[in-house]
């Protein structure tokens, strides 16, 4: 009998991340892939990302749908009460031997909380690592309702251990967003500027920024000055429109007000490969997206992350960090632009994630003894 594994995916970003891992899934002899499909995937306003999971061949076994009309804490708060109503009917219906969660947001939390009232073990990917914001709070929260870690560092691996999470129970795996990331680069720079409407000879930016939930009061004039800063120094701009957090109408808005410029280009969604692609081509990547942090270094892309909500996490060779400041972003722009592109190393991976995950999912013990669940220390 297959083993049935049920994920959990609420955004295009862990979908992005997760896709090759799920298609390996979905293949293997051993196992039966389920997919249960909340948050941003369901809006129109967030690109209706539902259709990238069916478009990839992969299984929709259930929607949960939740309110993402206003983007407040509060609004965040409720959301997870319907998605644990949501994630326990479905997981009824469906009946997996494992949930899969990944990385630090609500709907891996309520995914997790509901497997582990149904007696369901939990294997949460990317656990360990810090980032000094609520996200942070939510990933460790994640980790300690989770039965096992497959974790994309050593110090992420050492950390959960630290924490009291049994040291044969988390494997270290690495990133599965960075396995065949090269080869998913499919569009040249030209191709991808021209097609926007916007000049390859001159620089571009990829611009990626999300609200940090404990700062929404500055969300808006902070994407003001970024935009600002870029277009003062001549760069073009291909800017992604936030997430669904607390913080992201404001976000949003400021993106629009500055949508009619000739060198800017908002962009509500980019199916993975064309994501990839313009992180390939930008000459720099700005903002405080994870893939800044995590993905970038694949293709030596230079990265200024700004503010707190990548606080803390490990870096690779191609970041520099700087303040909500319009002057401190622009002297760390500049640097990176004259620098230029890195080496191509990469510390959370080295391609060969999806094998060692599948094989893991395929094998774990999953005996009643995995449930009764206790600190190591």
């Amino acid at each position: 009998m297959k083993r049935k594994v049920c994920y959990i995916t609420g955004t295009r970003a862990d979908f992005g991340l997760m896709r090759g891992t799920l298609t390996a899934l979905r293949d293997s002899e051993a196992l039966e892939l389920s997919i249960v499909v909340t948050g941003m995937h369901l809006s129109d306003k967030y690109g209706s990302t539902a259709d990238d999971i069916k478009a990839a061949g992969l299984p929709v076994n259930a929607l949960v749908d939740v309110d993402l009309a206003s983007a407040t804490g509060a609004t965040m708060a409720r959301n997870l009460g319907k998605m644990v109503t949501g994630f326990v009917d479905a997981f009824l219906d469906i009946e997996p031997d494992l949930v899969l969660v990944l990385g630090d947001r609500g709907e891996m939390l309520a995914g997790a909380l509901s497997a582990v009232h149904l007696n369901i073990p939990v294997v949460h990917i990317h656990g360990g690592e810090r980032s000094g914001t609520i996200d942070e709070s939510i990933r460790h929260a994640i980790s300690k309702l989770s039965h096992f870690h497959f974790v994309s560092t050593s110090e992420s691996r050492d950390r959960l251990v630290r924490m009291g999470e049994q040291a044969a129970n988390v494997y270290l795996t690495g990133a599965p967003g960075l396995d065949g990331i090269e080869a998913l680069a499919l569009h040249s720079r030209e191709k991808l500027l021209r097609d926007a409407r916007l000049d390859p000879t001159r620089p571009v930016a990829l611009m990626v920024y999300h609200p940090v939930v404990q700062e929404t009061e500055n969300a808006g004039t902070g994407t003001t000055g970024i935009i600002d800063t870029l277009l003062a120094r001549g760069l073009q701009l291909v800017a992604l429109k936030p997430n669904s957090d607390a913080g992201s109408d404001q976000i949003r808005a400021a993106l629009e007000a500055h949508a009619a410029h000739g060198d800017v280009r908002v962009v509500t969604h980019f199916p993975r490969e064309l994501f990839v692609s313009w992180m390939a081509a930008a000459d720099l990547m700005i903002g405080n997206s994870s893939a800044g942090i995590i993905e970038a270094a694949s293709f030596g892309t230079p990265v200024v992350n700004i503010g707190s909500r990548q606080n803390l996490r490990e870096r690779n060779a191609n970041v520099t960090d700087v303040a909500v400041d319009p002057a401190a972003i622009g002297q760390a722009v500049e640097q990176a632009l004259a620098h230029g592109r890195y080496d191509r190393h990469n510390i959370y991976g080295d391609g060969h994630s999806v094998e060692r995950i599948a094989r893991l999912i395929e094998t774990l013990p999953l005996d009643p003894s995995v449930m009764m669940k206790s600190n190591a220390y």
